[in-house]
């Protein structure tokens, strides 16, 4: 990737004046899409690895150099990586850890099928998701989705990070109205998790990060 990204162009300068009653109505009525068959077959040929270790998982993964980074990092957890297009998991760099799954599927699917079967992560990150600038896409982003709740009841520690400020303010204010407390701050000087993250920092723009636990956490 050549370091020529664009800042994030918006429609909306602010935060969205209907995130509140978008979030609280999600909140209220459960996520009733079944997953696609496709997602279930996916999961049903990892499930017993899920049981194994202590779960992280890392959605939105793209290439999946993100979960392997994470694997590193975390040598004693099993991280399960989910992107819906094949096309960047073909991308996935070689790696010596054996501690990561890279899975095709869509993350609400399998957000819906870990709650299910209560294989809850301890750990759960939200790399640079595709951000939906636009004003009327607000419930394409993941805070104004139908699949929010289920993000809540994985629990886990959750580090979501975006080049868009506004997009890290709205997920922090719906992690607050779910009543799960967090903080915002800028990215540190770490190395890079992802390669849109290294791209965005070589372009020069700030990166902002929400953490935070959700409710039903198992995080230690």
């Amino acid at each position: 990737m050549q370091a020529n990204s664009r800042q994030v162009s918006s429609n909306q300068p602010h935060l969205h004046h209907k995130l509140a009653a978008v979030v609280r109505r999600h909140l209220s009525t459960p996520y009733r899409r079944p997953p696609a068959e496709h997602s279930m077959r996916a999961y049903e040929a990892i499930r017993d690895k899920l049981q194994l270790q202590p779960l992280i998982v890392d959605s939105f993964c793209g290439t999946g150099h993100s979960s392997a980074r994470l694997a590193q990092q975390y040598p004693d957890h099993l991280v399960l990586g989910i992107d819906k297009s094949a096309q960047r998991l073909a991308r996935h760099p070689d790696s010596s850890s054996g501690n990561h799954l890279l899975l095709q599927a869509d993350c609400e699917d399998i957000w819906q099928l870990l709650v299910r079967d209560k294989l809850l992560p301890q750990r759960h990150y939200l790399l640079y998701p595709n951000p939906w600038p636009k004003a009327k896409h607000l419930q394409r982003r993941v805070h104004g989705h139908g699949s929010f709740p289920l993000l809540l009841q994985l629990g886990g520690a959750i580090t979501l990070r975006s080049n868009w400020q506004l997009y890290v303010e709205e997920f922090g204010l719906a992690m607050h109205l779910a009543g799960c407390r967090g903080s915002i701050s800028m990215v540190g000087a770490d190395p890079a998790l992802t390669l849109f993250e290294q791209k965005y920092r070589d372009s020069g723009h700030n990166l902002w990060q929400f953490c935070g636990v959700a409710a039903s956490s198992t995080a230690p």
